[in-house]
């Protein structure tokens, strides 16, 4: 999202903490003499922890996950955020994540990437895709770019770094092209899976338009891809096999928000993956994903339209149900996983200045450990935010 807007901050904050405030009480009396029917309706308070922006001026916050374990400079619970735009607010150029330790409320610069890497094909550009493993090895997606546009992008890789935010690994190759969206993983310790969506397959300049939408070219190439990960004692993981579980996704290129492609992908206790594609404003359901051994292309519909507005990042809750936060306004919407019922949904970004309000403010979004509420970002603002009941 290429937007930083610090201008009238003040005021802005006011009017969406009272437009919050009226919807909070809005949906205590309309739910006042029921159960509710889902997570959202439980979160009433929101809060900013701090601000993303690094020393270097590093910006636009787009992946947060949660430290499972202490290990080097993160201590367990921690929040990791990394940011997707440079001090010339050019997206595919942010090299830095930040450390926020919610029991001392302090930020800290993790681990600062070198803008340019030859092990990764076009350099650093940090994504959603990032992830801590129980091993403390940090992995995250990079999708690079010169210009701060597809014009100039690089295939990207998959970066390894250790608890101290040094890298120690780069994955790139034929199945790894601009790692996007936020991972989905199942951590055994000594043994990891990934899931990863891939958005820049044969991917053009934002100026090659179609002339039949107006819009950049839209084609169907992007994929999500399983990466099966050995974690040797002491030692770095190694990637020891690739599988493209999901084919077939939409993407195109984006002047504003540099591509649009599969972004949300949260998976199930029955290893069923939910997939997010924002172009065609869907959740859809890949089936086995864990052991499967060909593509479901893009899987079953769960859900698609009506209170979604472009889902992107995506998380699964203890109840069976995802939230989905929306690229083209500030809400998050709430889906059954078993039924495809969009059961609630609230504004957790309402920022005026937008139209739709919070209209390309969300991103990346994580649970907190006890689950009874979850880390965002406001890109807006530059802010990791925490909202809970």
């Amino acid at each position: 999202m290429n937007k930083t807007r610090r201008q009238q901050a003040g005021s802005r904050q006011l009017i969406r903490a009272l437009i919050a405030a009226v919807t909070v009480l809005c949906a205590s009396t309309a739910f006042a003499d029921k159960a509710p029917a889902g997570f959202l309706e439980t979160v009433h308070r929101h809060v900013t922890l701090t601000s993303t922006v690094t020393d270097n001026g590093d910006l636009n916050p787009y992946a947060i996950v949660v430290a499972p374990v202490s290990a080097g400079k993160i201590v367990k619970d921690d929040v990791l955020v990394d940011n997707f735009n440079n001090l010339s607010n050019l997206q595919g150029t942010g090299t830095t994540i930040v450390d926020y330790r919610p029991s001392t409320k302090q930020t800290t610069l993790f681990a600062k990437l070198p803008q340019k890497l030859a092990q990764c094909p076009g350099g650093v550009g940090l994504t959603t895709a990032m992830t801590m493993l129980k091993s403390g090895w940090v992995i995250v997606g990079s999708t690079p770019s010169t210009d701060g546009t597809t014009a100039t992008k690089g295939d990207g890789c998959v970066l390894v770094l250790d608890p101290n935010g040094q890298m120690v690994a780069a994955w790139s190759g034929p199945t790894i092209n601009d790692p996007w969206g936020n991972m989905a993983v199942i951590d055994n310790g000594d043994t990891a899976t990934l899931f990863i969506s891939m958005a820049g397959f044969g991917l053009q300049s934002p100026d090659v338009i179609d002339p039949a939408t107006k819009f950049p070219v839209r084609i169907k190439k992007a994929t999500v891809l399983r990466l099966q990960l050995q974690i040797p004692q002491g030692k770095p993981p190694v990637l020891v096999s690739q599988t493209v579980v999901g084919d077939g996704f939409s993407q195109r290129a984006d002047r504003d928000n540099f591509l649009l492609g599969p972004t949300g992908l949260a998976l199930g206790p029955d290893h069923t993956l939910y997939v997010t594609d924002g172009l065609d404003n869907i959740i859809t359901a890949i089936p086995d994903a864990l052991d499967r051994t060909t593509s479901a292309g893009t899987g079953k519909v769960v859900t698609q339209g009506g209170l979604l507005n472009w889902p992107l990042a995506m998380v699964y809750t203890s109840a069976g149900h995802l939230l989905a936060c929306n690229g083209k306004d500030g809400q998050l919407v709430e889906v059954d996983t078993v039924t495809g019922k969009q059961i609630y949904s609230q504004w957790i970004d309402s920022d005026q200045a937008q139209s739709p309000p919070g209209n390309g403010d969300l991103f990346g979004i994580a649970m907190t450990p006890n689950g009874d509420g979850f880390y965002y970002v406001e890109d807006d603002m530059n802010t990791l935010m925490r909202a809970g009941k």
